[in-house]
């Protein structure tokens, strides 16, 4: 079972996360996808699983994934495999419009998906992972341009990603001083096709004024594929400095 390179995912199932997964294993690695459903369009096969799962409720999740990496290593014969890759691609985006008018329950939902769920399975996957000595581990949370530039009508989204860029701020100070730390960085992928920007094109233009940009970038074919833009995140997170800044950008 140990493939050299064990990739964690969340948000497996489709768009840029389903790109992700198909990029990794077509590589050799193993890959977990961790999602509230099985992306039916990656092959099932030895160097797949696939947990259906809710984030809105992390603590469950964490703690099955730090007894499935200690059974992992267990299976691979005590021995840590070289390279583990934990991908935090998992959102939800809140109906589009004020935080005035919108649904508290809504608004809780998309926080925990985006914010506390990454926070909870992170600790979990570092304090599992930490005797893995000899082991390049590496944590990438998704992270976009609203959380460093706001946007009426999408603060819950924008609250979620700002606070993944300093929460990666801060666990990379953390992982510094430790030997053998993990390295850390919250990327924005740039602008992607994606079930998310079809809700924004969508939306209520009273209630969300943003809209006509998102129609704009489809329009004008602004839009990255998930393949390409998972190619680009992947590029970045196998590159020997990354963590060096832990906010990054694929666009540079």
């Amino acid at each position: 079972m140990n493939t050299g390179t064990l990739v964690i995912l969340t948000g497996a199932s489709r768009g840029l996360g389903q790109g992700i997964a198909a990029q990794y294993l077509a590589q050799g690695a193993f890959v977990l996808g961790l999602a509230r459903h099985h992306a039916t369009e990656l092959k099932a096969g030895d160097t797949l699983e696939q947990w259906p799962i809710d984030l809105a409720d992390p603590l469950p999740v964490a703690a099955r994934l730090a007894a499935w990496l200690a059974e992992f290593e267990a299976r691979a014969g005590g021995e840590p495999p070289a390279k583990v890759r934990l991908i935090h691609n998992a959102a939800m985006i809140s109906e589009p419009g004020d935080i005035a008018g919108s649904d508290p329950a809504d608004l809780a939902r998309s926080l925990r998906i985006g914010l506390e769920a990454p926070i909870a399975l992170t600790a979990a996957f570092l304090r599992a992972t930490a005797h893995w000595s000899g082991t390049d581990r590496r944590v990438l949370f998704v992270s976009s341009g609203l959380g460093r530039r706001a946007m009426a009508g999408s603060a819950a989204y924008c609250a979620q990603k700002a606070g993944l860029d300093h929460f990666a701020r801060a666990l990379a100070l953390e992982e510094e001083r430790r030997p053998g730390g993990a390295r850390v960085a919250s990327v924005a992928p740039g602008i992607i096709d994606t079930d998310m920007q079809k809700q924004l094109r969508g939306a209520d233009p009273a209630r969300f004024p943003e809209r006509a940009r998102f129609d704009e970038f489809h329009r004008s074919g602004a839009l990255d594929t998930p393949a390409a833009a998972a190619g680009k995140l992947i590029a970045l997170l196998e590159r020997d400095d990354y963590g060096a800044n832990p906010v990054a950008d694929v666009r540079g």
